[in-house]
């Protein structure tokens, strides 16, 4: 039996400017398996970042299903997207996409804050296990790049997500620290079993993902 996570069939987004249509995504069709590790690759405006904002119910697909956990998510309110993302996806930022004026903690608590399930537990535990145990009270500026992007880690697990969306993970990092990240990343999956979606331009990067989807001219040329 398929562990089928989600499902993209027939996926079109299209843009009117004026009186032109711009279609940027064309009849788009993926699966994702739980536990998969997929990487979206493709040059500047093939789509990678339209696809991403609709796995992540960003956005809406002008047309076509997105199934999810054998719930079709294409067709909800922005109401139910914003609980679908709180509940079942976790985000991790190329830069960050920490709130300055919060602690460490606060940060990681917010997506059980915005659960209603507040769980001061979970949060320095999960603190704990990225190593950041000491600077739980710190506010993100006194922070490493590294060490912001592990909070941000954290973050996206704080509710226990079905699958994480890795937006240019390491984009902001020097090439060690990158390194270091795209370990824990990859050690989240092998030795969690989470599942991940990652947009990423660097080959190396996409490398450690046991799938790539390369995106063209918003259609599927490589899977």
């Amino acid at each position: 039996m398929t562990n089928i996570l989600l499902s993209l069939k027939n996926i079109v987004k299209s843009y009117q400017i004026k009186s032109e249509t711009y279609q940027i995504l064309k009849k788009i069709d993926v699966e994702i398996k739980g536990g998969d590790f997929v990487a979206i690759m493709g040059p500047s405006g093939s789509g990678k970042s339209t696809l991403l904002n609709i796995i992540g119910c960003l956005d809406s697909p002008t047309s076509g299903s997105y199934i999810l956990e054998d719930r079709d998510v294409s067709k909800l309110s922005q109401r139910e997207l914003a609980v679908i993302r709180n509940t079942y996806i976790g985000f991790i930022f190329q830069n960050f996409n920490l709130i300055p004026s919060l602690s460490v903690l606060d940060n990681v608590l917010l997506p059980s804050f915005y659960s209603g399930n507040e769980n001061s537990k979970r949060a320095q535990e999960l603190l704990a296990s990225m190593g950041l145990s000491e600077r739980r009270h710190f506010k993100p500026n006194e922070l490493s790049g590294g060490q912001k992007q592990r909070v941000a880690i954290a973050r996206a697990l704080m509710n226990n997500p079905s699958f994480l969306l890795a937006d240019e993970p390491t984009g902001a990092l020097d090439s060690k620290t990158g390194k270091d990240i795209m370990e824990l990343i990859v050690n989240l999956n092998k030795k969690e079993g989470k599942t991940i979606l990652m947009v990423t331009h660097d080959p190396l990067v996409a490398e450690r993902a046991n799938r790539i989807i390369r995106l063209q001219d918003g259609k599927i040329v490589h899977d």
